[in-house]
Order: structure tokens, then C-alpha cells, then sequence
């Protein structure tokens, strides 16, 4: 298969629109499936309490729903020749999101989805999807960018996926200039998935281990909510309006019980802005499982 047909079957696959909801307790819940202890993210009454900026990733998968969704039911998979798709095979590659405006306490908002890309490295296959969610006004609230690697589903002779140049790598010459460190509760995963990622592989020891996991793994969107509230802790002082977007890679799984060290650089700075590159390693191992930069609007800066 050429890079051509590629395309075809990109252009083919549908643009959907739809809508996600979430209330207060979706934010608290949320808050504390990434781990956040402040009352601010946590206690509806307390007189700062504000949504995690980056609270929309995770609202996808779930839509409207305040209930348990089949996980992938709503979404549109391409036909790639002789390759079948298996949804228990697939991970998180990478992830950004653009905060536009403040996230609302509350509310039901226009969603619109696109698949942007599909990739074939071989082994697997990559897709890109991105989605704007749109406030009550129809202004644009958030714009999130994420692929899926598809393990056991390449060779059906699509393009490589090319680098993106607005990728941020640490700095290797140099040590990071903040630390958090984040241990992961065994129960982690099972809160998390509440807040929407249903996904069977990070609950069930049977499907994990059929797939070639010791035990259920954490989702990786949790891994990336704990590395944006450190980010946000470490350089945004846990003022929500200050957190403008990030983006990450996704570099090995994590297993609930492990703990996370999230190192931090600044690598630009303005008037207004600063840009961190960090890297989150599972200490327990000593190896990566995030990489990426985010922006943070500089104090005297809000969104």
C-alpha cells in the first residue's frame, strides 16, 4: 500500500460532532484520580475551587454519559488492509492539549473530532485524532491533539509518521531545575477510570496478561494528569488560569504501587510565558514514561 492510498482511507473516515459533559463532581473526581490534594481542586465550597486546566482530557471517551460506557464504542476506526484493529492491543502515544479560555465548573459543550493521521511503523499503526471542544457561546474552549499505538497492527505498507517540529526535548547538559515525586496508589487506576476511560486493560489481570502485561497498567492519562499538576504546582502555583497547554510522549507503561519523578526545565521565558520541558521517570525501574514541554502563563499572565 502506497502513501496515496493512505490518504484515501484518511479521507474517508468521518468528521463527528457530539458533545461532553461535566459537572463539579466529575472535576473532584478527577482531581482525585491524578492525585491532587489541594481543597481548591478537591472541595466544591472552598472559596478558590477551580477545575484541573487539563480536566477536559479525559472526557472524551465518556461524552455525556455519568455512567460506565463501553470502552471505544463511539469511535470510528479506519479499514487498513489485512490488519485487524484490537483495540485490547492499544496505547496511549502521545498527547497535547490547548487551553483557550478557563474550563467551567459545569456545563454540556459541543465536541468535534477529526482524524488527522494514520501511520504504519511496521509493528503497528498509529492514529492521530484531534478535537475542539466549544464553549455555551461557541468560542473554542479546548483543542486536544493524541495518537494511538496499535501494537501487532502495522505492515499494511502506510507511510511513516514524520517529527513533529513543535516537540521539546530535555535538556540532556544539564540537571532540571524543579522535582516533584508522586507515588501511584495501588487503587490508582480503578479511581482514575471513573472518570471515564473504561478501558478493561487497566482493570482486568486476565486482559493485561493476555496482551503481555504483568498486571493491569495505570492509563496513561493519569500518568500525564499527575505530570501536569506538578507543572502547574512547580511553575503556575496551582492557579488554574495560568496553565496555557502541554504536550507529551508516552514512553512505558506504569504499574499502580510505583512512583513518579517528574523532572522539570526551564527552557524559555518571556514577559508572559514559560516554557517547561520535563521528563517523568518510574523511579522504582529507572526508566522514562513521559516526555514533553508545556507553557505557563507567567504571573502577572492569565488566560
Amino acid at each position: 500500500m502506497t502513501a496515496v492510498d493512505a490518504k484515501a482511507i484518511l479521507a474517508s473516515m468521518p468528521v463527528t460532532t457530539g458533545r461532553v459533559a461535566w459537572n463539579r463532581r466529575d472535576l473532584i473526581l478527577y482531581a482525585l484520580g491524578v492525585g491532587a490534594p489541594e481543597l481548591k481542586f478537591t472541595y466544591e465550597l472552598d472559596k478558590d475551587f477551580s477545575a484541573l486546566p487539563f480536566y477536559p482530557l479525559c472526557v472524551g471517551a465518556k461524552g455525556e454519559s455519568s455512567d460506565v460506557v463501553k470502552f471505544g464504542a463511539a469511535r470510528a476506526w479506519p479499514k487498513l488492509p489485512g490488519v485487524t484493529l484490537d483495540i485490547n492491543k492499544l496505547l496511549h502515544g502521545e498527547q497535547s492539549i490547548e487551553i483557550l479560555k478557563p474550563i467551567p465548573l459545569e456545563g454540556s459543550f459541543k465536541a468535534v473530532s477529526r482524524t488527522s493521521g494514520i501511520y504504519d511503523l511496521g509493528k503497528a499503526t498509529v492514529i492521530t485524532n484531534e478535537s475542539i471542544y466549544y464553549d455555551k457561546d461557541d468560542t473554542p474552549l479546548v483543542k486536544l491533539e493524541g495518537s494511538s499505538f496499535i501494537r501487532d497492527a502495522g505492515g499494511w505498507g502506510g507511510p511513516r509518521r514524520p517529527k513533529d517540529p513543535r516537540d521539546v526535548d530535555p535538556p540532556k547538559d544539564r540537571k532540571p531545575d524543579k522535582v516533584e515525586t508522586h507515588y501511584i496508589s495501588p487503587q490508582q487506576a480503578m479511581l482514575y477510570r471513573l472518570s471515564g476511560d473504561y478501558n478493561p486493560l487497566h482493570a482486568d489481570p486476565a486482559i493485561a496478561t493476555s496482551v503481555g502485561f504483568k498486571a493491569p497498567i495505570l492509563h496513561g492519562l493519569c500518568t500525564y494528569g499527575h505530570c501536569s499538576r506538578a507543572i502547574l504546582k512547580a511553575w503556575g502555583d496551582n492557579d488554574s488560569r495560568r496553565f496555557k497547554s502541554i504536550r507529551g510522549r508516552f514512553l512505558s507503561p506504569v504499574y499502580p504501587g510505583e512512583t513518579l519523578e517528574h523532572k522539570m526545565w526551564l527552557v524559555k521565558s518571556d514577559a508572559n510565558e514559560l516554557t517547561v520541558a520535563f521528563q517523568t521517570k518510574i523511579k522504582d525501574r529507572n526508566i522514562p514514561c513521559l516526555s514533553g514541554s508545556a507553557v505557563v502563563k507567567t504571573g502577572g499572565a492569565r488566560l
